[in-house]
């Protein structure tokens, strides 16, 4: 464990590092943060914290640059994360508010991340499995044919056209999406399958196979509808980065591009609004070795709808980046809850 003094003076390098991208030496340190310690003292602390694998020396003559390590304990030793201004906040709240639907608040919130953050955002779609059913529409569009639109209380929606075995009219279809959402308004999504399970047998003979189509075609829906949907905006930060990817920032750009990876990359969806920081080699894909990822959860409550984030390199300002995407999460949450 390091004592007061040696965490003093690490957070002075990170601090330092990141608003300058150069090696720290302990004379800048003592001129621009008040210690209240000599250089001497300052140099024996760094050479503590470089032992320890805290703080490395790029090249000889160089000053101290933060290792993945030394990110680390900045991130966990962090008393308050920095709090947004009280114009940061307002233009989160009108700009987010100015949605239209589940899309446009998804667009949104991941043009808002990558401008606030100035680095590349990642949102994720909310889970199928964890909404619920809001309404369940069927639209004639002709005697044998229909469209089937699931609402999810989230604002997802599903559509797919339903073949029927025979005719039908207007009322017999009024009469069906009655019923069916009598049974499925309200429920999870992942209950509805026990809740249709008997209700094409208990239809009258005449609309059965009807029923039965409408049923199996909703099933489907659902089943394709659990894949994971991620969006990605701001890339083209990387490049105002490139310093920071001295090999190449191709093998960054490559996993973006890939949705498993991408959903591997925010994690698992946890408490809402409870921020997550993975630095370096904390990141599952060998390209994203260079990076570190801010992810949080969003949902209404405790209920957990998926995770937005931003991707940057290590030399990060972590505090301002955990404080704009919990504030992104915990307003996301709310439109939807409000939705």
């Amino acid at each position: 464990m390091l004592d007061d003094r040696k965490l003093a003076v690490l957070r002075a390098i990170v601090q330092d590092f990141v608003s300058t991208n150069e090696p720290v030496g302990s004379k800048a340190l003592v001129e621009r943060h008040h210690l209240g310690v000599s250089p001497a003292t300052v140099r024996n602390d760094m050479a503590a914290l470089e032992e320890e694998g805290y703080i490395a020396q790029p090249h000889t003559s160089a000053g101290r640059v933060p290792t993945d390590k030394g990110y680390r304990l900045f991130v966990d030793r962090l008393s308050t994360v920095k709090p947004l201004s009280g114009a940061e906040r307002r233009a989160i709240e009108q700009f987010l508010d100015g949605a239209l639907d589940l899309d446009d608040v998804v667009g949104r919130t991941v043009r808002l991340l990558a401008q606030l953050t100035r680095q590349v955002a990642v949102v994720q779609y909310p889970a199928l499995d964890r909404s619920s059913v809001r309404h369940l529409e069927l639209v004639k569009l002709s005697d044998t044919r229909l469209v089937l639109v699931l609402i999810t209380d989230t604002g997802r929606v599903e559509q797919r056209q339903v073949d029927l075995p025979g005719l039908i009219d207007e009322m017999t279809v009024g009469d069906l999406r009655t019923r069916l959402n009598s049974r499925i308004s309200g429920k999870l999504i992942r209950d509805v399958p026990t809740e249709l399970a008997d209700l094409a047998e208990a239809e009258p003979s005449a609309t059965r196979g009807a029923a039965s189509a409408v049923v199996a075609a909703l099933l489907a829906s659902l089943v394709t509808g659990r894949e994971e949907r991620v969006i990605v905006g701001g890339a083209s930060n990387l490049t105002r980065l490139s310093l920071d990817f001295p090999d190449s920032v191709h093998p960054v750009l490559e996993a973006l591009e890939e949705q498993v990876v991408l959903i591997r990359l925010l994690g698992e969806a946890n408490r809402p609004t409870e921020v997550t920081v993975r630095i370096g080699d904390e990141n599952p894909h060998e390209g994203l070795r260079s990076t570190s990822v801010v992810s949080a959860t969003y949902g209404s409550g405790t209920r957990a709808l998926a995770s937005l984030g931003v991707l940057g390199p290590t030399r990060m300002d972590y505090p301002g980046t955990m404080a704009a995407v919990g504030a992104v999460a915990r307003y996301v949450g709310r439109i939807l809850a409000e939705s």
